[in-house]
């Protein structure tokens, strides 16, 4: 791997610009949760594609696509940052989260589940989680009845995290934030049941809240038992698409309140969820090291972010 530019710092995050092995320029993120300690959480969010396909509103990695990265070229940016922190391939830390979240779809790339595989022969990490973020595109069942069989093998009782876009309970609007074909709630929820089993972590629906999403906790009920799913809530944060598309967060992080969906967290409750409202680190903003963030949009762009992208390159 070799890193083209970085930016952040070390108490917050680190987003660095690489050159894998085949030439592809890939993003990746190391993180920290302050006022966790290291020694407690180390975060690790790679690229899987290079561009995505998938296009959703709020996220300026997508708009082009140049094909999938190799399971060599996934493991180079986990491999560039574990030996930097830790000197070797041992990673102490009681949780060693790896989002495969930063740039691409991950459902769309087979390889994926090569790196799921790879990872606990590779890494000495008692604390290791793999984490999927997915917006579950169509026809792509054989990956996900793969996850279930290696979600199985290697990481049961609970060392493994799912979690499924929904950002809107309307299909009309959630296929405009995420405008490609997947899954319906009806098949995120069949899903979900052969997925689960006791002793796993609650599969997560997570909602990127913008102030005109629509949201009715009674549609999520409909379809989700409470039992095998959980609801997180995050911000919209600022990339250059939200702008375009008019998207405004409709989350206070300040007061860590929905002004403009008041009740709902309080619905979902009585639904019998457990709910995350994640708000995470305001200064990763500013580093671009939040989810929809792309460091390379920026540098492309001749609009510029007055809260995000402040730090400069790090060479």
């Amino acid at each position: 791997m070799q890193i083209l530019e970085k930016y952040g710092r070390d108490d917050i995050a680190w987003v660095f610009l690489g050159k894998t092995s085949k030439g592809n320029t890939v993003e990746f993120v190391e993180s920290v949760q302050p006022p966790i300690p290291r020694e407690d959480k180390e975060v690790i969010i790679i690229s899987t594609l290079v561009g995505c396909p998938a296009g959703c509103f709020m996220c300026d990695a997508g708009g082009f696509y140049e094909g999938k990265l190799s399971a060599g070229e996934m493991l180079e940016q986990i491999d560039y940052i574990v030996c930097k922190r830790f000197g070797d391939f041992k990673v102490p830390s009681k949780k060693f989260k790896i989002q495969f979240a930063r740039m691409g779809e991950p459902a769309l790339n087979d390889e994926v589940l090569e790196v799921l595989k790879e990872l606990p022969r590779r890494y000495i990490a008692p604390g290791l989680l793999p984490s999927i973020s997915t917006i579950a595109p169509v026809a792509r069942e054989a990956f996900f009845e793969s996850l279930i069989e290696i979600k199985n093998e290697y990481y049961a009782s609970g060392r493994f995290q799912l979690q499924f876009s929904i950002h809107s309970t309307d299909y009309r609007q959630r296929d405009a934030i995420i405008p490609v074909k997947k899954w319906n709630f009806k098949d995120i929820a069949e899903y979900g049941k052969r997925f689960y089993k006791e002793g796993d972590r609650k599969i997560t629906l997570n909602f990127a809240l913008g102030k005109e999403n629509i949201i009715e906790a009674e549609k999520i009920r409909e379809f989700f038992d409470p039992d095998i799913f959980l609801i997180k809530i995050t911000p919209v944060n600022p990339t250059y698409r939200a702008i375009e598309n008019n998207i405004e967060s409709a989350v206070d992080s300040g007061k860590k309140a929905l002004p403009y969906h008041p009740g709902l967290l309080e619905k979902f409750e009585e639904f019998g969820y457990q709910v995350i409202l994640s708000i995470g680190e305001l200064e990763e903003n500013k580093i671009g090291s939040n989810c929809g963030q792309f460091v390379q949009r920026h540098l492309n762009s001749k609009l510029k972010i007055s809260e995000a992208y402040k730090y400069e390159s790090i060479r």
